[in-house]
């Protein structure tokens, strides 16, 4: 359940941040934001949802979710593939997310 609320997350907020994005670096209308300010909000709401003892936790195990999705967006919406270093980094961080959310408390 954790990892689907963690995708889910990624995609609300990069699809947030990329209206904004939109907005100021595309040239797209303003109207571009209000969509964008709602998807930052579900976001912020998803990640309450993670089953974490502490929410700096529960952040920092999202950010290798987040930087996976990130690359995902890139290549689907951007049309930018991946490169190795980037496939390589993601993979670092997914196993970093890892040891932080399921790693033995003590």
């Amino acid at each position: 359940m954790t990892l689907a609320v963690y995708a889910a997350a990624a995609v609300a907020e990069i699809a947030g941040c990329f209206a904004f994005w939109a907005w100021l670096r595309l040239g797209r209308h303003w109207a571009w934001t209000l969509p964008g300010a709602g998807c930052l909000i579900v976001f912020a709401l998803l990640l309450t949802r993670v089953d974490a003892g502490a929410a700096g936790r529960a952040f920092a195990a999202y950010g290798g979710i987040y930087i996976c999705a990130s690359l995902g967006w890139m290549w689907l919406v951007e049309g930018a593939r991946p490169d190795r270093a980037d496939v390589a980094g993601a993979a670092l961080c997914l196993v970093g997310a890892g040891v932080i959310l399921l790693g033995p408390r003590g």
